[in-house]
């Protein structure tokens, strides 16, 4: 299916962008706390909402 060229590559460029990715991401980290502060509370709705949402469609269903 792919060529061990494109292996070796795809590869690479996924270890790269991880680390890449790490990198940014602890250098970023107190920017984060203080701009994204209660977010977590946003993605707690966010499932409850969706949790409602199939607990509808499952009693609706019946």
């Amino acid at each position: 299916m792919f060529t061990t060229g494109q292996l070796i590559f795809a590869i690479c460029f996924v270890i790269a962008f991880v680390i890449i990715m790490v990198f940014a991401y602890k250098r970023d980290k107190k920017l984060h706390k203080k701009h994204f502060r209660g977010s977590l509370w946003i993605l707690v709705g966010f499932l409850v909402f969706v949790g409602l949402l199939l607990l509808a469609k499952w009693l609706l269903k019946q």
